[in-house]
């Protein structure tokens, strides 16, 4: 496998020689101070250029950067929406290495550092950047949520949850689990929230809450995990109440602690489950 060294002198050298590549810049985990270094970090650069079109012609040159195992390039598939007004190339290569190559249009720049904190300049020919740029994950750190965002949270958590129920008592496992991940994910935007009040709001628990487990207690992550067995009926309708007990007691303290009021309808929804399943969850 390559190391850092030589995949970053490549894709540098690589700008350097080319002339419609003026400034390159490093976004992602290898751009965060606070993120650990391993094998599996993508190298995300982006290339800002005066002629885009050029590029996009051929994908022959790209073979500069390695033997590829697979390539995707998002704004030329038909299935998922383009993001112009980039274009990008995601390569994964036969020694394990990774780039998420994005080249945008030079007069993007502005807009582009507007968006984006956490982005460290590796190159800058013609010194377009005026002031120091210093990366930042502050942008994803856990936020302070409003009384309307808790509130959504609970409602969006306790709304769903019959959805999940239907989805058992029909058999039809696919959609109640379909319905669990919606469940789950208010489950970890709380949890999440937890962890910001305890951290004063100063870090970020990651993508899909990635690094979650670094800051609750092992007691929680367990019980976290079981939300997520699945493989039989039983299995799911247990999985529902193990998850319903725990956003509650997680959103209650997150309330307590904010001074926000926690939902009565917990009660009557959770008291509409427990009868649909002594009624029908036991066949």
């Amino acid at each position: 496998m390559r190391t850092e060294k030589e995949m970053m002198e490549l894709i540098l050298s690589t700008a350097q020689e080319d002339e419609r590549i003026r400034l390159v810049t490093l976004e992602g985990s290898r751009a965060n101070v606070n993120v650990p270094k391993d094998e599996f970090q993508d190298y995300d650069i982006t290339y800002f250029v005066t002629d885009m079109g050029s590029f996009l012609g051929s994908d022959d040159w790209l073979d500069r950067f390695g033997e590829r195992i697979i390539m995707q390039k998002p704004e030329d598939m038909e299935l998922f929406p383009p993001h112009e007004p980039g274009f990008s190339y995601l390569m994964l290569f036969t020694d394990g290495n990774r780039i998420d190559l994005t080249f945008l249009p030079l007069i993007e720049l502005d807009d582009y550092l507007q968006r984006d904190k956490l982005v460290k300049v590796l190159l800058d020919k013609d010194g377009i950047i005026a002031r120091e740029v210093i990366p930042t994950d502050e942008d994803y750190h856990v936020k302070k949520p409003s009384p309307g965002q808790y509130h959504d949270c609970c409602n969006e958590f306790w709304w769903v949850t019959p959805y999940v129920v239907k989805g058992l008592c029909r058999k039809e496992i696919l959609f109640a689990i379909a319905h669990m991940d919606i469940l789950r994910s208010e489950l970890l935007r709380m949890m999440a929230w937890k962890v910001g009040i305890e951290t004063g709001f100063s870090l970020s628990v990651g993508k899909n809450c990635k690094y979650l487990e670094r800051y609750v207690s092992a007691e929680l992550w367990d019980r976290l995990l079981s939300t997520y067995r699945t493989d039989s009926y039983e299995s799911a309708w247990q999985s529902l109440f193990l998850c319903l007990q725990l956003f509650r007691d997680v959103s209650k303290e997150v309330g307590e602690r904010l001074g926000y009021v926690y939902p009565d309808y917990d009660e009557r929804v959770t008291a509409y489950t427990e009868a649909v399943y002594q009624k029908y969850g036991k066949d």
